[in-house]
């Protein structure tokens, strides 16, 4: 999975489970940063979500979920 496929994931989910736009989600998720899978073994990637505390709380726990069945993605 790339992280464009990740983002497309994330923003599916979000919209089906709390609605709002695709937009939206898109903007709160930010941009995925990759790392190299030598240095950063057990997951390679991280987003730094922003805007309300809730939307924020519920990317985050989202991206927890995830990156458990994802912990790395290919560039």
């Amino acid at each position: 999975m790339t992280a464009n496929e990740m983002i497309d994931l994330l923003i599916a989910r979000l919209v089906r489970d709390h609605g709002k736009s695709k937009h939206h989600w898109r903007k709160a998720i930010g941009p995925i940063r990759l790392y190299s899978a030598t240095t950063h073994p057990h997951c390679n990637w991280v987003a730094n979500p922003t805007g309300m505390g809730r939307d924020v709380a519920l990317i985050e726990s989202l991206l927890d979920d995830v990156r458990l069945a994802h912990p790395l993605l290919h560039h």
